[in-house]
């Protein structure tokens, strides 16, 4: 693939969840690619982004914004089009939780409520403010973060899942509802990634003495890093996906590619298991 392809020279992006993980990964290489940055996040750490941005040679604009807040995001798009003279990607990808592991009976509704507030009234309002101001520029593109949970059951939180699962559908219904625009939108649905959100799961691997066993149910045996995911926005953010449109795409080391089950490989089978 050439370079070009991949290149955001002059235009700009919005990334939420901006302040670490795949947010500050993704406004990183999003600034290395050519745009303008937008970082925004509910935590002040979003300025340090903005700063490794600016000490590489790029351009970049914090804001600490609630991206489940229809005039946070109003702003972010605002600030974008007044800082760079437009609106060419948005990337949604804050996202929470609901810091509640428990079943479906035991997490109440006020938590199911914030969680899709963030998680999927967020890329909503994303596509809502970002696409008039990309159709005036003829093109733009709209990634959105989802999940391998949404796909599949037992991956997360009830609450975290449904609201992933949201994100799907609404990446897909927007795609329709912008058909003859060239906005193209497209979800990544992550695996098990080390990020802020996932640092309680490797702090006790860490701790037990066995981050080995991290990611051991995908056939990559590892958890995912945040550059990773960075790479796939990147290229949805670029002109190489310019054909890839309404689609959930999975970057889980291949985890969703089976159902579970336990199995040796085939090396460390005997020659009379495998035939």
């Amino acid at each position: 693939m050439e370079a070009a392809l991949l290149s955001l020279a002059g235009q700009s992006a919005i990334v939420t969840g901006a302040a670490s993980g795949i947010g500050r990964a993704a406004a990183r290489l999003f600034a290395a690619a050519g745009a303008g940055i937008v970082a925004a996040d509910q935590s002040e750490a979003v300025h340090e982004t903005a700063r490794a941005i600016a000490e590489a040679g790029g351009k970049a604009l914090a804001v600490v914004a609630d991206a489940g807040r229809e005039a946070d995001v109003e702003g972010l798009v605002a600030q974008a089009c007044a800082a760079y003279g437009g609106l060419d990607v948005f990337f949604a990808n804050a996202g929470i939780t609901g810091g509640a592991p428990g079943g479906i009976f035991d997490v109440g509704p006020e938590n199911w409520a914030e969680v899709l507030r963030v998680n999927l009234i967020g890329p909503y309002l994303a596509i809502k403010h970002a696409a008039p101001k990309m159709k005036e520029r003829g093109a733009g593109a709209i990634i959105c973060t989802a999940s391998v949970a949404g796909l599949r059951a037992n991956a997360g939180p009830a609450q975290y899942s449904a609201s992933k699962a949201g994100v799907i559908s609404l990446v897909q219904t927007a795609a329709q509802q912008l058909a003859g625009t060239n906005i193209r939108i497209n979800a990544i649905c992550p695996g098990l990634i080390e990020t802020g959100m996932t640092k309680p799961i490797y702090d006790h691997a860490r701790s037990a003495g066995v981050l080995d066993k991290v990611g051991q149910l995908n056939p990559l045996k590892r958890g995912g890093e945040p550059e990773e995911i960075a790479s796939v926005a990147l290229f949805l953010a670029s002109s190489a996906a310019s054909y890839v449109n309404g689609q959930a795409i999975v970057v889980d080391g291949g985890l969703s590619s089976s159902h579970p089950f336990t199995a040796r490989s085939v090396a460390a089978r005997t020659p009379s298991e495998r035939s």
